[in-house]
């Protein structure tokens, strides 16, 4: 995403590769780590790193491949959707976890979870344990608690700041929406990150949503996947978001939460905050 920093980080790798540095790492994990810290040391970026997998990296360069992938890993985690469920309080909670998966392939179940909770007072969604995910599903869950007015939450800026694509709620969606009047406020931990924030941040901006929780991770900028080799995968940022209220984004600092707590108290913060 940033050439200059892109060009430092290059010379950094070489430098270190060529004076066998990383020859000294006992095992693929070793030097997957051993590379995230150099790839890191140059701008902190989060998403910009080294993973090493126990089962074969897929091919990236076939979408058929990584959207099975995707879908695979969706399925084994209930689409994303960990729980969704109105209390005794009338207020609904909405559990995202482990990340928002492509919407092509939840669309329905986070239809099914909003049309649930669409009859709440209040709504709690549960980010605490969201590690990031797509965009497209970041606008599809914001898109339940808007009317059907398009809302603009950020843009998206390649190399050179050259604009990328927009995203918007949208005008039509599966099930019933919670809507724009009623209370909701998203719980957040040291750990949400990426995606995750970007549906708290977009949101907070928009005063849609009070955060409850930790500052989260800093990891604004979305990146891609490239096999490297067959259990290494680097990801690197390749582009950044720009909020249209802010003018700016969470990269290193984090969704800052209007009420800050621990992780582990935010959901009891959070009810007596919407019980009011």
């Amino acid at each position: 995403m940033f050439p200059a920093e892109a060009d430092a980080i290059s010379v950094l790798i070489a430098h270190r590769a060529s004076a066998g540095d990383y020859s000294t790492a006992a095992d693929l994990p070793a030097l997957a780590a051993a590379l995230t810290i150099d790839l890191q040391s140059v701008n902190g970026d989060r998403h910009l790193r080294v993973i090493y997998t126990d089962e074969p990296v897929v091919d990236l360069d076939d979408p058929d491949a990584e959207l099975a992938m995707w879908a695979q890993r969706a399925d084994e985690a209930a689409g994303g959707i960990a729980q969704a469920a109105i209390l005794a309080s009338g207020i609904g909670l909405l559990e995202l976890r482990p990340i928002l998966y492509p919407s092509v392939l939840v669309e329905d179940r986070v239809a099914a979870a909003m049309t649930t909770l669409s009859g709440a007072d209040a709504l709690v969604i549960d980010a605490r344990n969201c590690l990031g995910g797509s965009p497209d599903t970041v606008a599809l869950v914001c898109s339940y608690l808007f009317d059907g007015e398009p809302v603009h939450l950020n843009s998206m800026f390649e190399r050179g700041d050259t604009a990328a694509e927009q995203w918007w709620t949208l005008s039509s969606v599966a099930g019933t929406r919670f809507g724009a009047r009623k209370p909701v406020a998203v719980l957040t931990s040291s750990i949400t990150f990426s995606g995750a924030e970007a549906l708290a941040y977009d949101l907070q901006q928009l005063g849609r949503i009070t955060v409850v929780g930790e500052q989260t991770g800093g990891g604004a900028n979305p990146r891609e996947g490239f096999r490297v080799q067959d259990h290494l995968e680097a990801t690197i940022p390749v582009a950044r978001p720009i909020n249209p209220v802010s003018g700016t984004n969470w990269e290193l600092v984090g969704v800052t939460p209007d009420i800050l707590c621990a992780s582990g108290d935010a959901l009891d913060r959070a009810l007596a905050f919407l019980a009011r």
